[in-house]
């Protein structure tokens, strides 16, 4: 996925707040059809498409944050914010989505009639609207990792729509009144899953964890493989935000100037970029012979 295009945040910016807009009318459209219509699985769909709504606007403040330079204070500017700000909708919608499943197991052991008709006709709104909304996105998610996931998303809520739909036509031609509690469960976990996926992914960037897609033995081997490098210790890799992946690492060598040290250098961050797509790479030179208190960590 290539990086964020910052000429293109305006026209983002106003695609977003059309999906932000679009998913609040459906949330809206569903959590009254599902009142009227009794449709458990309509409501939380409802929830569904809503998470998508808070994701567009957490997109969008990420965009204009990440545009924000750094400060004496926040010397890496505002790019944690995104991640505070999806952590706490994450555990908010698992939260919802446990609760939305508790009462589907409830309705499962004691049915509420369903009008079918209603369910069917509200998500074949929202339905629609998703189409739109991945229309509007489209193009935009070529070019900005934020609004690749956003997009995937919205292709999610449709289908989660379509699942509706169908089963409001279920109900209402043949009766089957259990399918609603059964979309519920399935939505509900769905979003519970994907809740608990980023949760650990935001987590992990708040460890400083080494991020998933990378793997150290393979940095490890490519440093090692520049010519003049004789040895790597105190190797630290971390992620900021969403693709900013930083590299800090002490490097052996032999007596080199410092010309041949900086050609060794500007090899290791080539390599690195190149192949990890590392931007930000910080290397202490130290002679062969010189021992290091930290040669002995990562």
């Amino acid at each position: 996925m290539p990086h964020e295009d910052h000429h293109k945040i305006p026209e983002s910016g106003f695609r977003l707040s059309m999906v932000v807009a679009l998913n609040l009318v459906i949330t809206v459209a569903e959590v009254i059809g599902g009142l009227l219509s009794n449709s458990l699985s309509l409501i939380s769909d409802a929830v569904h498409n809503f998470s998508d709504g808070l994701a567009a606007i957490i997109a969008w403040i990420a965009m204009r944050l990440n545009q924000r330079p750094a400060d004496q204070h926040y010397t890496f500017g505002y790019k944690r914010a995104e991640v505070i700000a999806a952590s706490i909708n994450a555990g908010t919608l698992a939260a919802i989505s446990v609760y939305l499943c508790i009462e589907a197991v409830n309705r499962l052991l004691h049915p509420h009639p369903i009008t079918g008709s209603i369910m069917a006709w509200v998500a074949l709104i929202g339905l629609i609207a998703n189409i739109v909304g991945t229309g509007l996105l489209y193009r935009g998610s070529k070019k900005n990792t934020n609004l690749y996931a956003l997009y995937l998303h919205l292709l999610s809520d449709a289908l989660s729509s379509l699942g509706v739909v169908i089963g409001g036509i279920a109900i209402s031609y043949f009766n089957i009144t259990w399918i609603d509690p059964v979309l519920t469960i399935l939505i509900g976990l769905y979003i519970l899953k994907e809740s608990i996926a980023i949760l650990k992914r935001e987590m992990d960037m708040f460890m400083l964890a080494v991020p998933s897609r990378l793997s150290m033995d393979d940095i490890r081997k490519a440093i090692l493989s520049v010519r003049g490098v004789d040895g790597l210790h105190h190797v630290h890799l971390w992620e900021v935000d969403e693709g900013d992946i930083h590299l800090e690492a002490h490097i052996k060598v032999r007596d080199k100037t410092v010309k041949e040290t900086d050609k060794i250098r500007r090899l290791i961050e080539e390599t690195l970029n190149t192949h990890f797509n590392i931007l930000h790479v910080i290397l202490q030179v130290e002679c062969l012979d010189t021992p290091c208190e930290t040669e002995d960590r990562l």
